[in-house]
């Protein structure tokens, strides 16, 4: 019987990148979709690239406070960035780079080669401030995304506005000087879903029995 292959990516974290300055290396469709991830987070992204496609938005990038390097990579281009994500679409490019990037000590994360990564980006869902995060270890992007979507099923509007009231209660109890961590939250996010579920119902029901307007 085969044992079961054991996790390398086995601790999962959530990353303040605000203002925190990232390496990306590719400037094809796939190095901007990183590179746009990043910004989103709110990076300072260094894109370097032989070759920039039009896909890169060279003004989002320097909003941001970035730069857009045309050039083949080199080891000053990892000088000052906390993290690397290399997405060149070449194999043994993307393994050079990260070799570098681990020689100075920094993490990085190669497109589609888990074996040249030290971390691994989930695939995501977002509703406000919650955030569901997938991975399978590498092993299958394709199926990480699709648990995803199923995901995004559950995550709707009203899962934000749950988050945003309970974001508010727990502000309330530490503005009291009390801590939040001895109450039992269940009950209360239990109360909430339940009222959302109602509201919902009570809307569709509405809806349904509202007579259609008089044609004309």
């Amino acid at each position: 019987m085969m044992e079961p292959a054991v996790s390398r990516f086995a601790y999962p974290v959530f990353l303040d990148l605000h203002a925190v300055p990232v390496l990306v290396v590719g400037g094809g469709r796939i190095g901007w979709r990183k590179a746009e991830g990043l910004l989103a987070a709110g990076a300072v992204v260094r894109l370097v690239a032989a070759a920039v496609s039009d896909h890169v938005d060279h003004a989002a990038i320097a909003a941001a406070g970035g730069e857009v390097i045309e050039h083949c990579f080199i080891d000053a281009h990892l000088a000052g960035v906390r993290l690397v994500v290399t997405a060149t679409g070449d194999v043994q490019t993307d393994a050079v780079i990260s070799a570098a990037a681990r020689q100075q000590g920094i993490w990085t994360n190669a497109a589609d080669q888990p074996v040249d990564c030290e971390f691994i980006l989930p695939a995501i869902i977002r509703s406000g401030r919650v955030t569901g995060a997938i991975s399978t270890d590498g092993s299958s992007p394709a199926l990480a995304g699709y648990l995803r979507d199923r995901l995004a099923e559950l995550l709707t509007s009203d899962v934000a506005a749950i988050a945003a009231e309970l974001a508010e209660e727990r502000a309330a109890v530490q503005a009291a000087g009390d801590s939040t961590e001895a109450i039992d939250w269940r009950p209360r996010i239990d109360e909430l879903f339940a009222a959302s579920s109602e509201r919902a119902s009570s809307e569709r029901l509405s809806s349904e029995t509202v007579p259609p307007l008089a044609s004309a």
